[in-house]
């Protein structure tokens, strides 16, 4: 009977904290025009979610409608918009099936998800205009993530009484592709649109950026710590290759790299999980955030649970595992959003949508590279709760996604291109290319070893990398450490530098404390590797030094780094520093001292 009631109040409660600045100006907008369809486009982190709910009580309230639907990606958002609707009055049932039938007596609505509404439109048509109905689309690009999708969401949704459309960034779909309620314009643009046209580009009704956020303290600023390393692998030809993933050359050869940095094997993975650790513990003890936490981004979950077992052999304690096939998923996530644990390690659970405010830090280990995908990954720690928070995000220094972190950091107020076309209710996902095809017979990609070492972060789409003449930052004032206008980009990389390599002097003495102890080190040893492994670890030292040396040289020579690296090898002669030999990388360091 207490339920009954309240699902029959005239007007839901609303939690006692005032509406954003946005959210207010879009409800205006929304009243003044009275609308059937609306689109909100509204950076990851600003609170969509709010909005929605508050316009959804006032139409209650008002009687303009009866019952509210919300459809959203992901069983886990379900809870989620459950919750929240909850916390404002609104009853929601989260666990309605396609089996059930009617709406349940004693709810206002129910909460469902794309997946579900393309099982059976017809009855989703009839449950959203048996009374007037507000249907919220959350993430509406997902209606086009199958070739049913958007035409099942038109047959449910397209006589509802009132439609609003929710997007954490604007998007782009097919020139003969268009998602359901969605206003559209022609753009120009030339890349991802298809071979048929320029494609066409959505049109918010309103548009709240993450610039905007960023000034009103509604997201938290992030500093992109992007790590670079040497990468060995050997290929289908039996054939040992050695690439930087900073300077890999060609595509392809970035691409098997970036593939061997990821490999669980290598010290690329272990080095950012030691230097995310550290950065958590810098939150949690000086930077005002006693709850920090960080996820890590895993291509599989293969990948996942090796990368789980690093987190506990490095920090001492174990993450929690989140994978998306995991019935017990949804509660994982939110004991980890409500816990006390430091990390996260999860494929593709920890996506758009999934609230875990005290999460400021990402480590992208994963082949994942679309720009939805990016925007609303790192949208995951961006949601700010205090002024002095900022969120810190460690990827590898590949092309692809240091144009993806300087396009947001700009302004993520760009478009999108269309998604993938998938299954279920998976996100969309460009994993990197497979591995080479080749006979059984003969021995395919292999990744051998990969180390890390701190290249730069991002400002202004310009690369800053802390090496040449340090700058000084006072003890008292890295805290601030990615608020804007309080510590220049110069001092930013340079603390992150210093920082990186006092992480690495601890990782050697450790192992070497670990070596006389008999207790497991911190990165892994091969003590049955030959001397040509022990080569290859002397190598990876020296070219180490050999690319400090060429940042000095850059540095104190005002030139860029490609130009000193060209000289070098005129001056010493030889392959190209990744893939050169002890004796020429030694040569090589001399030739540099002696230019400095």
């Amino acid at each position: 009977m207490a339920s009954a009631a309240r699902a029959e109040a005239v007007a839901p409660q609303r939690t006692g904290r005032p509406l954003r600045a946005w959210q207010q100006a879009a409800l205006e907008e929304y009243e003044q025009r009275s609308p059937k369809d609306f689109l909100v486009t509204a950076t990851p982190g600003a609170g969509k979610t709010t909005f929605a709910l508050t316009l959804a009580a006032r139409l209650l309230q008002r009687r303009e409608v009866a019952r509210v639907v919300v459809v959203c990606p992901t069983d886990h958002l379900r809870l989620q918009w459950a919750d929240a609707a909850d916390r404002m009055g609104i009853v929601l049932d989260p666990g309605l099936t396609n089996a059930v039938g009617p709406v349940r007596a004693g709810t206002q609505g129910y909460v469902t998800t794309y997946a579900q509404v393309a099982g059976k439109p017809m009855l989703h048509a009839a449950r959203s205009t048996t009374v007037k109905t507000l249907v919220v689309l959350d993430e509406v690009h997902h209606a086009g993530d199958g070739l049913s999708w958007g035409e099942a969401v038109e047959e449910a949704y397209g006589r509802a009484a009132r439609r609003l459309c929710l997007t954490g960034t604007p998007f782009r779909t097919k020139p003969d592709e268009r998602i359901p309620f969605v206003r559209y314009e022609e753009d120009g643009f030339e890349g991802d649109a298809g071979e048929n046209g320029a494609g066409l580009v959505s049109r918010a009704d309103y548009t709240y950026g993450y610039k905007e956020a960023l000034a009103d303290n509604v997201v938290r600023p992030v500093v992109f710590a992007a790590y670079t390393g040497t990468s060995r692998w050997r290929n289908s030809a039996g054939e040992v290759v050695a690439a930087s993933l900073s300077e890999a050359g060609t595509r392809s050869v970035e691409m098997q790299a970036w593939r061997t940095a990821l490999d669980p094997k290598g010290q690329w993975v272990p080095h950012v999980i030691a230097a995310m650790d550290d950065r958590i513990t810098h939150l949690r003890e000086e930077g005002g955030m006693p709850d920090a936490a960080g996820l890590i981004l895993a291509s599989d979950q293969d990948d996942a649970r090796a990368y789980a077992k690093i987190v506990r052999r490095v920090t001492g304690k174990a993450p929690e595992l989140i994978l998306s096939d995991d019935p017990k998923a949804s509660k994982k996530i939110e004991r980890f959003a409500t816990g006390s644990a430091r990390i996260a390690v999860c494929v593709r659970m920890i996506s758009e949508g999934v609230d875990v405010p005290r999460a400021a830090v990402l480590a992208w280990m994963t082949s994942y590279r679309t720009p939805l995908f990016f925007a609303q990954a790192v949208g995951r720690v961006v949601r700010a709760r205090a002024s002095h928070e900022s969120a810190t995000v460690f990827l590898p220094a590949v092309r692809p996604l240091l144009s993806l972190a300087a396009s947001m950091e700009e302004q993520r107020n760009h478009v999108m291109p269309p998604p993938k076309t998938v299954q279920g209710d998976e996100l969309d996902l460009e994993p990197l290319p497979p591995e080479e095809r080749e006979p059984v017979t003969v021995k395919q990609f292999e990744a051998l070893e990969a180390d890390a070492r701190f290249a730069h972060v991002l400002h202004s789409g310009t690369a800053h990398t802390g090496s040449g003449s340090p700058v000084a930052v006072a003890p008292e004032d890295e805290d601030f450490l990615g608020i804007p206008g309080l510590l220049t980009p110069e001092q930013t990389a340079s603390l992150l530098a210093r920082r990186d390599d006092e992480l690495r002097l601890r990782i050697a003495q450790r192992a070497s404390s670990d070596d006389d102890t008999g207790e497991l080190p911190l990165v892994e040893d091969h003590p049955d590797e030959d001397d040509a492994g022990r080569s290859w670890r002397d190598a990876a030292e020296l070219r180490r030094e050999v690319n400090r040396l060429v940042a000095r040289v850059a540095a104190k020579t005002s030139r860029p780094h490609g130009v000193v690296h060209t000289e070098l090898r005129k001056s010493v002669p030889g392959p190209p520093s990744a893939s050169a030999s002890v004796d020429v990388l030694r040569a090589r360091r001399e030739r540099l001292r002696t230019m400095l």
